[in-house]
């Protein structure tokens, strides 16, 4: 009988730790248009595959009233899955927790789900939804942040690092997405900035909105800090799932390759066309690349940043490559710095994870 009660209070307290902030804060997450943390975690792995990490967590500070606000899992869901059969860890941050702000705890489970993510050689996913360091734990949070930072450099080029922004982030939550390989932002629910509007106004002045100061559409186009500009959540997932089918599991091993029933010498009369016979006249590269690619199928990184250079990630057949290519109607295809920069950082996330290159 007493196995019994504690099974029945095991279960309590899971149900307890899946509403997160509760079913009020839920709601809202809702009406705006975003997911919650652990909706976001089953639609990017395979269903049923989710093996979660310190479910039962909660802070352990006692100043400005937080031992009355007490939320298990501490505003972040961590542990591992697969996507397509392929291990992968994750972690996601729940805004419905004091806005996802980060805690000594909360920072604590991230690090922990890096560290084995680095141990067993797997991609590490992070969904962030945060509004930065949890002030009322001050250094605490703010050291927690540092661990996080050093884990993503020790993990830069030895496993694939994701990041896709589903919120409105700022400060440290924004530091280590921009610090891993890849990210990927909604639009018009999703913001990456230092600081906010508030403070930018108070202290120069100047009114700015939250899609100038950080939107999708200004780190996609003008920082470049952003790769993949989403529609909404749904689009960004399904990126998710594509892009991490491109990389191998770790700089170990090679990218995995893929049964192909693309004709290897198939034949495509555009290609006859696509290059005018004028070389003053521009002409798109991405017709190029789309009739050489398996299936007619490419990924691009970074689309609407230095558009006079292209790179994607496409398969021939089967094998993944990471394809780089002047742009001839955009800019005559020169090469500023941006571009360089665009392309050079591809090059070294190709070479570190055995994904063989193209250059047209």
């Amino acid at each position: 009988m007493a196995i019994d009660n504690k099974i029945k209070e095991l279960l309590q307290l899971r149900e307890k730790a899946r509403l997160g902030g509760g079913q009020d804060k839920i709601d809202a997450q809702h009406a705006k248009g975003k997911f919650t943390a652990r909706e976001r975690i089953e639609m990017l792995l395979d269903e049923g595959s989710f093996e979660e990490f310190d479910m039962f967590v909660s802070h352990r500070t006692t100043d400005f009233g937080l031992d009355k606000q007490l939320y298990l899992s501490d505003g972040v869901v961590t542990g591992y899955g697969t996507i397509d059969g392929r291990l992968v860890y994750v972690f996601s941050q729940d805004f419905t927790v004091f806005g996802g702000s980060l805690s000594e705890m909360f920072a604590q489970k991230i690090c922990k789900v890096m560290d084995k993510a680095m141990k067993v050689g797997a991609p590490l996913i992070g969904i962030n939804d945060s509004g930065g360091a949890r002030i009322q734990e001050g250094v605490k949070s703010l050291g927690g942040y540092a661990d996080i930072f050093q884990r993503n450099i020790m993990a830069s080029g030895v496993i694939p690092q994701i990041s896709a922004i589903f919120g409105p982030c700022a400060g440290g939550a924004v530091y280590s997405p921009a610090l891993t390989d890849f990210t990927i932002m909604s639009k018009s629910t999703s913001y990456m900035f230092v600081t906010g509007p508030k403070v930018v106004k108070t202290v120069t002045g100047e009114t700015v909105t939250d899609e100038e100061l950080g939107g999708a559409s200004v780190h996609g186009s003008k920082s470049g800090v952003t790769h993949f500009v989403a529609e909404d959540e749904e689009e960004g997932i399904l990126l998710l799932r594509k892009l991490i089918s491109y990389m191998p599991q770790n700089n170990l091993e090679d990218p995995p390759l893929l049964l192909c029933d693309d004709p290897i010498d198939r034949l495509d009369d555009n290609l006859n066309e696509i290059i005018p016979d004028n070389t003053n006249k521009p002409y798109d590269v991405k017709d190029v690349i789309h009739s050489l690619v398996d299936y007619n199928e490419f990924l691009e990184v970074q689309r609407h940043y230095a558009a006079n250079i292209v790179v994607v990630f496409a398969r021939f057949n089967g094998q993944s490559v990471g394809i780089i290519a002047n742009q001839p109607k955009y800019l005559a295809g020169v090469l500023d710095i941006n571009a360089s920069r665009k392309a050079a950082r591809f090059v070294r996330f190709c070479d570190a994870f055995n994904i063989l290159l193209s250059l047209l």
